[in-house]
């Protein structure tokens, strides 16, 4: 069977900012038949995110990130329709989803990697299982709810950056609806802001791009920050470190302003900023693949608020397995709003 593909065409380098034309879009085959335990499935939806910036590299500097090969084909969060099983978890129709999805327009998978998913918990927004009611609405609740402390009537202020991203505009609605007084985000641009307060609940919102951060934060958390969820590192991060309580706790999501940069991760803090975050401040790493034992309760939860109307969910999609690579370096040079998803096909 002939199908299209993505692979990784080049390696922009640890330094070099991703482009486009670092993927390439081929022709290729895959069997007729499906072996025992397989599945041919049809993609429907491609999830691009700021991890994969990493998986770039050949070393990912991370144990559990395998990286992309030069020339083979390029693998993520990924949703679409069985059209032949030989395992007995699936019949042909069922949609599905997995971590490891590669990015063609039909594959044959072991079933073992798939899971069966329900169309009515998302009003069927299928494509919502590769975000608010999938991996990054799973990283937003279980990191605020492992790793954020957040206590219902302790008038706790949160703020998060990176918050108009696909996992930051959700960590800031769940860090109200777990019950945080306060939600205040950063973001990168004036459009951003108004939809984050306007449309997803936030209290605030700053445009780090505009003015001086540290003086806006200081008048919108006038007692200090108690939760930090940071999805960016960098300078940001440094000026929300330097104004948090003692005993407040930092959510290590992401890094996404280090992620084009030659650095450890997480990268060091500077000596002024270390010396603030000692002040009995939890910095914690946060790994959502550490806790999928608690996978399909908090998907449930997800969704039933998004059912309700609670959680609100933003998606930026383009159309068509050939403007992945343009989708993916957009996300990076964070030109979207909310969840960055490809439609391969309806």
């Amino acid at each position: 069977m002939i199908i299209q593909r993505v692979v990784l065409n080049s390696r922009p380098g640890k330094n070099g900012v991703p482009v486009a034309e670092n993927f390439r879009l081929e022709q290729s085959t895959i069997p007729d038949t499906v072996q025992e335990g397989q599945v041919r499935v049809r993609t429907l939806y491609l999830s691009v995110d700021p991890y994969m910036r990493c998986r770039m590299n050949e070393d990912t500097g991370s144990d559990y990130l395998l990286p992309w090969q030069l020339s083979e084909v390029a693998d993520g969060g990924g949703i679409g329709v069985v059209e032949e099983s030989k395992h007995n978890n699936f019949a042909k129709g069922d949609i599905v989803t997995s971590f490891n999805w590669p990015w063609q327009t039909v594959a044959i998978l072991d079933g073992s990697l798939l899971q069966k998913v329900v169309p009515q918990l998302v009003n069927g927004r299928l494509s919502y299982f590769l975000g608010a009611a999938g991996l990054t609405g799973l990283t937003a609740l279980l990191g605020i709810r492992e790793k954020g402390h957040v206590t219902v009537g302790a008038n706790q202020t949160m703020v998060v950056s990176g918050a108009a991203g696909a996992c930051g505009s959700l960590a800031g609605q769940i860090g109200h609806l777990d019950g945080c007084s306060k939600v205040v985000g950063i973001a990168g641009t004036d459009e951003k802001c108004s939809i984050l307060v306007s449309e997803m609940g936030f209290d605030a919102a700053i445009n780090y791009k505009k003015g001086n951060v540290a003086q806006q934060l200081r008048e919108l958390c006038p007692g200090g920050v108690d939760v930090y969820f940071d999805n960016v590192g960098g300078e940001i991060s440094d000026t929300v470190i330097s104004q948090m309580n003692q005993n407040s706790h930092i959510i290590l999501c992401g890094q996404i302003s280090q992620y084009n940069k030659d650095v450890p991760y997480p990268p060091p803090l500077p000596p002024d900023t270390e010396k603030y975050r000692k002040k009995e401040t939890s910095q914690e790493r946060f790994l959502v693949l550490n806790y999928m034992d608690k996978q399909e309760a908090s998907v449930l939860q997800l969704c039933q608020w998004i059912q309700e109307g609670k959680l609100k969910v933003r998606e930026t999609v383009v159309e068509g397995l050939e403007n992945i690579g343009a989708a993916f370096q957009s996300m990076m040079n964070g030109g979207n709003i909310g969840k960055q998803i490809v439609l391969v096909s309806k």
